[in-house]
Parts: C-alpha cells; sequence; structure tokens
C-alpha cells in the first residue's frame, strides 16, 4: 500500500497496484475507528459504489472492514456521488463512503468519506487520521460485527431534486454519460418530464470504452457538441463518472463554462434571496463577483477543492456556490455538491427565459480567458515563487497558489490537489491582453527566457 493515495480531498490510487481488496478492507477498519474517536456513539455509515470494474469488489471489502469493526453498513449499490451525499444528509445517517475515482481513467478507483450532515472528510479534517491508522492496522479483536442493511434510495432521491426545478417546459437536451453514473440516474430522475432526452454513452462501462468520463478534457466534449447541432438541441450536458459534476454546451455546440453556469445559477437563486452569500472559486471570471453584486448578493472568494467549498458554505451561510470544475453547491443540498441540481436548475432557468441558451450566456462572455492549462514541472513550490516575484508589481494573493491582478488582466498559477500538476489561469479585458499574459507565464514555468 503507498501512503500517496491519501489526498486532499479523498483515497485514490491505481487497482490493484495502489488500492486493492486487502487495503480496502483495512482503509475501512480505519474510517470506523476514526469515525468512532470522532463521535463515540456512530452507529451507521452509508457506502455506495460506482460502476468501475473493481468497484464492487472494493465496496463489498471495505464494507467487512466497517463491519468488522462493529458499524452498521447502509449499502446503496450502484449510485451517484452525491445520492451518497443526500442518503446520509436526509436519512441522518452518521457518515458515508462513496467507492469511485471521480473523472479518473479506468484504472483508478478510491473512497470519498463525509460524516454526518454531509461534511465532507479532507485531508486535514480526517484523511491524514486513516492513512496513519491504515499503516498501523491489527484486525480487530472480540468487536460485534455490525450488519449490512440494503437500501434503495432512488425514488426519495427523485423526489428531492424535482424540488428545485418546478417549472420545466418541453426542451430537447442531449446528455453525455459518459458511460458513468449519470447513465443510471438521469433516466430515473427525467422520466416523466417534459424533456426529450437524447442518449450519449448511457451504459454503464467502468471501462469508458468510448471517451474518459472528464469533461474539463475538450477532447471529451467534441461527441456531445457534434449530437447537439446534429439534433438541433437546445442544449448539451455532459457528466463525469460519478455524476457530482457537469458542463454545458449552448444549442450551437460550443461549451460554456462552469463559471459562467455559476453567474447564471446565482442570478435565478438571487431573485428568490435577496442579500445572500454566493462563494466562487479563485480562477473564476470577474464576471462572478460582477454578476453577483449586479443581482443584489455578497460574492465570497475561495480556494479549490470541494473540502474547503464546502467549509466555507457552512461557515459563511452561502445559499450558492461553483467551482470553474463544474461542482455546484446548494445550501439546501446539505452544503453539497449536486450535478443534477445544477442540470435540472439551467433546464428551469431555460424554461422561463425562452430565448436559446446562446442568448443568456452571451451576456456574461465579457471578458476573454484561457481556461485551466496544466503544466508538469520539476518543483512546483519553486516555480510559483518564481512567478509571485517576477509579477510582484501586481496586487499578489497567496490563498491558493499565487493570485496575482492587475487593472486589465489577471492569473492563478496553482498546483493540483489531485495530480502532479501545475494549473494555469489566465484571464484579460481583451483578448490581446490575455494572450500577452498567457505567452509571458507560460515561457516562465517552461523555463524559458523572458
Amino acid at each position: 500500500m503507498s501512503r500517496d493515495i491519501f489526498k486532499s480531498y479523498d483515497i485514490r490510487g491505481k487497482y490493484p497496484t495502489e488500492l486493492n481488496e486487502t487495503t480496502a478492507r483495512k482503509i475501512g477498519a480505519s474510517i470506523a475507528q476514526f469515525f468512532k474517536e470522532e463521535e463515540p456513539d456512530v452507529k451507521n455509515i452509508v457506502v455506495g459504489r460506482d460502476m468501475r470494474t473493481s468497484s464492487r469488489s472494493l465496496a463489498n471489502a471495505l464494507i467487512e472492514g466497517l463491519c468488522t469493526a462493529g458499524l452498521n453498513v447502509v449499502n446503496l449499490g450502484v449510485v451517484s456521488t452525491e445520492m451518497m451525499y443526500f442518503a446520509v444528509g436526509h436519512y441522518q445517517y452518521d457518515g458515508g463512503v462513496m467507492v469511485t475515482a471521480s473523472h479518473n481513467p479506468a484504472e483508478y478507483n478510491g473512497f470519498k468519506i463525509c460524516r454526518k450532515d454531509a461534511v465532507p472528510v479532507g485531508f486535514e479534517t480526517g484523511i491524514e487520521r486513516i492513512s496513519k491508522l491504515t499503516s498501523q492496522y491489527h484486525p480487530p479483536r472480540g468487536e460485534q460485527l455490525g450488519k449490512v442493511i440494503l437500501r434503495d434510495i432512488f425514488g426519495d432521491y427523485k423526489k428531492y431534486v424535482l424540488k428545485f426545478a418546478s417549472n420545466l417546459r418541453h426542451l430537447r437536451i442531449v446528455v453525455d454519460a459518459g458511460n458513468g453514473m449519470a447513465g443510471k440516474t438521469i433516466p430515473v430522475v427525467c422520466a416523466g418530464l417534459p424533456m426529450e432526452i437524447i442518449p450519449l454513452y448511457f451504459e454503464l462501462d467502468g471501462t469508458f470504452p468510448n471517451h474518459e468520463a472528464n469533461p474539463l478534457k475538450s477532447e471529451n466534449m467534441v461527441d456531445l457538441q457534434k449530437k447537439v447541432r446534429e439534433t438541433r438541441s437546445h442544449l448539451g450536458v455532459a457528466f463525469d463518472g460519478d455524476a457530482d459534476r457537469c458542463f454545458f454546451v449552448d444549442e450551437m455546440g460550443r461549451i460554456i463554462g462552469g463559471d459562467i453556469i455559476t453567474a447564471l445559477i446565482a442570478k435565478q437563486i438571487l431573485e428568490r434571496e435577496k442579500g445572500a452569500t454566493i462563494l466562487y472559486d479563485l480562477r473564476s471570471s470577474w464576471i462572478v463577483p460582477e454578476e453577483i453584486k449586479a443581482s443584489g448578493g455578497i460574492p465570497h472568494r475561495e480556494r479549490v477543492g470541494h473540502v474547503y467549498m464546502k467549509a466555507a458554505m457552512r461557515e459563511k451561510k452561502a445559499v450558492f456556490g461553483g467551482e470553474l470544475s463544474g461542482h455546484y453547491y446548494f445550501k439546501n443540498n446539505y452544503y453539497s455538491d449536486s450535478g443534477m441540481i445544477a442540470f435540472l436548475m439551467v433546464l428551469e432557468i431555460l424554461s422561463s427565459k425562452r430565448v436559446p441558451f446562446s442568448n443568456m450566456v452571451s451576456p456574461l462572455k465579457r471578458y476573454y480567458s484561457t481556461g485551466e492549462i496544466n503544466f508538469k514541472v520539476e518543483d512546483a513550490d519553486e516555480k510559483i515563487t518564481e512567478i509571485a516575484k517576477k509579477f510582484s508589481n501586481g496586487k499578489v494573493d497567496y490563498m491558493d497558489g499565487v493570485t496575482v491582478e492587475y487593472i486589465d488582466w489577471w492569473f492563478n498559477v496553482r498546483k493540483s490537489n489531485t495530480e502532479s500538476l501545475l494549473r494555469l489561469n489566465v484571464e484579460g479585458k481583451t483578448q490581446e491582453i490575455m494572450e500577452k499574459g498567457k505567452k509571458s507565464l507560460i515561457n516562465i514555468i517552461q523555463g524559458k527566457m523572458v
């Protein structure tokens, strides 16, 4: 077992070399011990799994570890990650574990963990402790075995998410499930609604035979874009592997950034909740805080990552939050992210405006951005320090990596929390300004003379 599988947000590694059934059993017992240390009266833990080829056996081993350590397990079977969060919050269970590697390639798998009320467990708030317990693992002795309870939550989940979108008109929508969990959840939730769903890759297949279930990569959006244009659909949406994130394209097949969607949903929510706080991650366009303020809300900028966003959501009592990566968080969803709720809310916005999707988003495209560009570097910290020094004449902050802001452009460079990469985002008031900043930063990152 490699300690490298214990990440900032979750436990994740290659199967079976880094993560296997033996490891999963130990991790299950360690999670149980961690929960007991935090809350001695803990009894019932939810476990769900995605469609990856290793998920069933890893889930069974994890459940065995949890039960051996004396906890009862509510086994949800094959569900999306957000359904696990829903189950923990809605039924008031003591915590939950989802067996998934989200958008990672087929050879990966892992565990996402949350406490009571769907509060996430990150490295600083529990994963580091679970790592230590796993490395010191000894089989429990004399413990009373927990029991396994099977539970189907799809009916309750559907009723719950449909409360977020009550006024839908007939729409034609292309949905790319990427052979991931949306292929199971979308047919259930959308059955009976006034819409025509044109499915792409709805067959659950953890080998991802068509493309990676990672909509952040533009090459994985090509089939969706083509199908939207072919079918003259109102919009298209792509979900990641565990269906907690979604990305949209307009009726012309053009990709819409997650920050634009954040601004769109924020405006809709602020019509009902004037003065509310809305969170956005620091990679987001200037357009997001501008639109939040214009709609009577209070914008709050936060570092990247669901663990940090959810903590800030609770602290600020924010009603909504969005990330460039396609995570959307809702106060009325136990402060958790939900691709399905974001999808339904966008459909409701489109239903109420009765104009093409492109007409709705074009006023929000006032700036020019690179999107996220990834680099492999030998020493990420050294490179960030070098960049901060080079651009020290701007407004500099170190909330997450380094962000430098000027009057007509800004950028953020940060280390990935999930991969060995340096990530760059640049935005400018004109295409020319953005391109100039982008070129300068890429030259520094790649070690070229500037």
